[in-house]
């Protein structure tokens, strides 16, 4: 039996890179903005040359950033539609009682947690919230450069409403990513210090057995998960197995 697995292509690896980076960009370059009467946003600014470099810097990587998010919506779309792949990261009842399993796991009522498939109910969770999320951002970012063009469609109260609400959307992405994705890329016990997997596209077969069991069992068959409940077993015909 293999000691890793390919969890993450070359493809997935990249985009979620240029995804990490933009992000990061727009937020260097969005938080001066909204809180511009802080001592350190006026030295962000002054870093970036003035206000007008930085709202550049800004609306480039709001560009890139959503030239990518329809690239990917666009890609996943066909190739769901074409069959050459499953949407695995599509919510399901079973993420459900996932995440009251290993609620109650975490209290001492349940004598073991969750068995999870190639994504568990969290990353279901961060993956939708940043997609959503990003729609959002990008739909109130293009009214905002172009409030002309957007009250000839929309009423005028939209011009105000989008900055709240892409200001706001922005400070909560950027404090889900500060506690709950750093938490469980970095400081969860199960990965401290580092899960790497997203970089290196290999996951151990041990992190397999413990976080992705379900997974394990379709690519090796149910010996491999033999401390999986049968109850909880996937069979070929129910999982989605994809690369999504």
């Amino acid at each position: 039996m293999s000691g890793e697995f390919v969890r993450f292509s070359l493809r997935q690896r990249l985009e979620h890179v240029s995804i990490m980076s933009l992000f990061s960009l727009l937020a260097l370059t969005g938080f001066p903005q909204k809180f511009y009467d802080a001592r350190w946003a006026q030295i962000v600014v002054t870093l970036f040359g003035g206000l007008e470099r930085l709202r550049f810097a800004h609306r480039a990587a709001g560009f890139l950033f959503a030239g990518m998010t329809i690239f990917h919506v666009a890609r996943v779309a066909v190739e769901v539609a074409t069959g050459r792949c499953r949407p695995t990261l599509v919510p399901a009842r079973k993420d459900f009682t996932d995440a009251i399993v290993t609620l109650k796991f975490y209290l001492g009522t349940a004598d073991r947690p969750a068995a999870f498939d190639r994504f568990d109910y969290r990353q279901k969770f961060e993956y939708w919230g940043l997609l959503l999320g990003g729609v959002l951002m990008v739909v109130t970012g293009l009214v905002l450069y172009m409030p002309l063009v957007a009250v000839q469609y929309l009423p005028g109260e939209f011009i105000p409403a989008a900055k709240v609400a892409h200001s706001n959307e922005g400070l909560m992405a950027f404090l889900v990513v500060l506690t709950w994705h750093i938490y469980n890329a970095h400081l969860s016990p199960d990965v401290f210090p580092f899960d790497t997997s997203i970089f290196t596209g290999r996951i151990s077969r041990h992190r397999m057995e413990h976080e992705h069991p379900l997974e394990l069992e379709r690519i090796e068959g149910p010996a491999a998960t033999t401390g999986v409940p049968a109850s909880v077993r996937s069979s070929p015909t129910d999982i989605a197995g994809a690369d999504q």
